[in-house]
């Protein structure tokens, strides 16, 4: 049984998703909120929900360039992988995610009733899923 968590990393928040005992399926769990500018990166919480599942990787989506080169946020995010693989001792993966916010935000849009504050505050989660979902397919395949 191995368990995964996905994270969507932004400069405010962390979404984070975890995998089914069987690694087939992700669901969004919650929305850590962090401040970079502060040096608050949320580890706590973190460690509490890889404790809480038992989580054996972390895989975070990579905000590549459209022309695949790595900008500011990508740095970041592999700066905060680097900082779960210090303080955790786990495997961190990286998946591109270029479209993935947007794909989650047409969701919510495509599922309407659901007003723009309400987006703002579920779509990290949704973006983390999806990143969790598509390196769960990829593994499987």
């Amino acid at each position: 049984m191995k368990r995964y968590l996905g994270l969507d990393v932004g400069s405010r928040t962390v979404g984070v998703a975890v995998s089914d005992p069987l690694g087939l399926t992700a669901q969004g769990l919650e929305i850590i909120q962090i401040n970079e500018d502060q040096e608050e990166f949320g580890l706590d919480r973190l460690g509490e929900l890889i404790d809480s599942y038992q989580a054996s990787k972390v895989v975070i989506g990579l905000p590549k360039n459209m022309n695949n080169s790595e900008g500011p946020r990508a740095e970041a995010s592999r700066a905060y992988g680097d900082r779960v693989k210090q303080h955790f001792d786990l495997e961190v993966v990286y998946l591109d995610e270029r479209l993935t916010t947007m794909q989650a935000e047409r969701m919510l849009i495509e599922a309407g009733d659901v007003s723009r504050k309400k987006r703002k505050q579920v779509i990290d989660k949704l973006a983390a899923v999806l990143i969790l979902q598509t390196y769960l397919d990829q593994e499987r395949a």
